[in-house]
């Protein structure tokens, strides 16, 4: 019996001596951590043969750099006249040999994307803006008189056509598809040096309330866009058009990582309406709108700072016939949620004239449906 208690103690010292050793040295062995540790969650091993990331994007650039053109313009300036020559006495006594007056040229640059073999061009209005002459410089080494089909200045966007054919043209990517943090190239001729493409991702979508045009939905970028890089492309890694580059901020004037382009969606729907009309046709109604801040939303009775407040409405306008007034608060239009006047905007735009559409306004604390006949936007100057 002595035996057997003196192989039983000798047992159990032995497990807890192995306990005590495997606690302190291996405690994920016993399924415990380490006071101090955290538990995080680790990725499954990657077998060998995993794919890698893309080292190069040469694939991506050379199928859409083809597509991508240099716009040269030229403005015609008119010169100050001198005050003096329409001084009799001073006239009197040099005659007309000081006419005076007259014109200059200044030259611009920009970039431009080919959207079909025929020869139409999309790029921004900014860039093409007063121009009297504009050419084009097509990635063969051609160079071409353009003329302009139709711009709208609100969107920065415009469509030109050359005399060509059978041209290399840009294939549009799917906007449903992108994500913040996707890899992007910028294409374009930035300050004149030339074909230029620079990486990039995605730093953010849906960009408005910057400013820039009247109707935004930009894309952010951090691929480098510098002057002469506006209308070039902002493609995929698989060379397919997202955007159209068309701004930067910049306290500089150069690059500082954030670009905006417009999303391809937009570009086409703007650019079609462009080619079939001439123009582009929206929706208008003739209000005036402001946002809605907490004070305002407080004596409102809202529940939150949804909304557009109507601060004027146009003598004669679609909302002046209907019955809108200064002081109601816009919260729908056709059971859509107006959450600020730029979506107000958007939404009443997108509406075809002569269309009827029912308004929910907040009125002395009481809602109201009121029908509206959506009228046609004036063309505005940018």
């Amino acid at each position: 019996m002595r035996r057997l208690w003196l192989i039983f103690a000798q047992s159990v010292t032995l497990l807890l001596a192995a306990f005590f050793i495997v606690a302190t040295l291996k405690p994920e062995w016993l399924g415990k951590r380490q006071p101090g540790t955290v538990a995080v969650q680790l990725a499954a091993p990657q077998p060998e043969a995993a794919p890698q990331a893309a080292t190069s994007y040469r694939d991506a650039a050379r199928k859409a750099l083809p597509a991508v053109v240099h716009i040269y313009t030229t403005q015609e300036i008119k010169a100050p006249r001198n005050p003096l020559l329409d001084d009799p006495i001073f006239r009197h006594f040099f005659g007309d040999r000081f006419e005076g007056g007259g014109t200059q040229k200044s030259a611009g640059l920009g970039s431009g994307v080919v959207v079909s073999g025929d020869g139409y061009i999309l790029t921004n209005f900014h860039v093409i803006e007063a121009a009297s002459e504009i050419e084009i410089a097509l990635n063969d080494g051609r160079t071409l008189k353009a003329n302009v089909v139709g711009s709208d200045p609100e969107s920065d966007l415009a469509v030109l056509k050359i005399n060509a054919d059978k041209l290399p043209a840009v294939t549009f990517g799917q906007m449903d598809s992108l994500r913040v943090g996707d890899v992007v190239l910028a294409i374009g001729n930035p300050f004149g040096v030339g074909q230029t493409t620079t990486m990039g991702i995605v730093s953010a979508l849906g960009r408005s309330h910057l400013g820039i045009n009247t109707f935004e939905n930009f894309i952010q970028t951090d691929a480098a866009i510098n002057p002469g890089n506006s209308g070039g492309a902002l493609i995929d890694t698989n060379g397919n058009l997202v955007g159209i580059n068309t701004a930067i901020y910049s306290r500089s004037g150069g690059s500082q990582g954030i670009g905006f382009a417009i999303p391809v969606s937009s570009a086409k729907a703007i650019m079609e309406q462009i080619i079939q009309n001439g123009r582009v046709i929206r929706g208008w109604v003739g209000v005036e709108a402001q946002e809605i801040t907490r004070e305002l939303a407080e004596s409102f009775g809202l529940d939150d700072m949804q909304g557009a407040l109507i601060a004027g409405v146009i003598q004669g306008s679609p909302a002046h016939q209907a019955g809108i007034r200064p002081g109601d608060v816009l919260l729908s239009v056709n059971a859509q949620s107006v959450k600020d006047p730029q979506i107000m905007l958007d939404i009443i735009a997108s509406l075809k004239p002569e269309e009827k559409a029912s308004f929910r306004l907040l009125r002395n604390r009481q809602k109201i449906d009121i029908p509206v006949r959506i009228g046609r936007r004036p063309t505005l100057k940018r």
